[in-house]
């Protein structure tokens, strides 16, 4: 269980970013679902590119602080920034 700890927090911070995202971006948001699914499909993709570069918690072994507060901000970001792009995509084509 403890192996999968830093990808459960990732997709949580992700699903959390994505609807921060989307309040703050409402010409962008998804709505709560869209955004949380969006958020958690970001949240994997963005702690797995800090796990690449080492920044993350997911390679690191031990959930220590930084581990965690590793987690959460690639979850968070990844979840916000995918929540955004895809938000921006659907915008620009139901013109």
């Amino acid at each position: 269980m403890e192996e999968y700890l830093p990808l459960i927090i990732q997709l949580i911070s992700g699903a959390v970013g994505g609807n921060v995202a989307g309040k703050i971006l409402k010409n962008l948001s998804l709505g709560t679902l869209g955004n949380s699914l969006a958020g958690i499909v970001g949240g994997g993709v963005g702690g797995w590119l800090l796990g690449m570069l080492g920044l993350g918690g997911a390679d690191a072994g031990a959930m220590d602080v930084s581990g965690i507060l590793g987690s959460v901000a690639g979850g968070g970001v990844g979840g916000g920034a995918v929540m955004a792009v895809i938000g921006a995509l659907k915008g620009a084509f139901t013109r």
